[in-house]
């Protein structure tokens, strides 16, 4: 009997419409890295590893249907970048929000 992981993280790429919108989300958060960063000196590393998250996720979603492992190991590989944000978030704050 299959889990509901190995249905919902190994699935068929859902298609363009799901890649479009992650991959605007990924230029969004990288756009606001480029703001606060570059432009206005503020050191704020999760808006680019969050970038990263979901230009992975567009990139799986954007596979043809015959590729499923392959879009299953880059939305595994997609909640491991942001689980280690959050993680990073919770137990050493100062690398994600700098020192203050």
């Amino acid at each position: 009997m299959p889990s509901i992981i190995d249905q919902t993280v190994f699935s068929e790429p859902s298609g363009r419409t799901q890649a479009f919108v992650l991959f605007a989300s990924s230029l969004v958060m990288l756009s606001i890295y480029i703001y606060y960063n570059i432009l206005r000196g503020v050191p704020d590393i999760s808006s680019l590893v969050m970038a990263v998250g979901f230009a992975l996720s567009g990139l799986a979603e954007s596979l043809p249907t015959e590729r499923r492992h392959m879009a299953g190991g880059l939305r595994v590989v997609a909640i491991l970048v942001l689980i280690g944000l959050l993680s990073l978030t919770i137990f050493a704050p100062e690398v994600i929000l700098g020192p203050q």
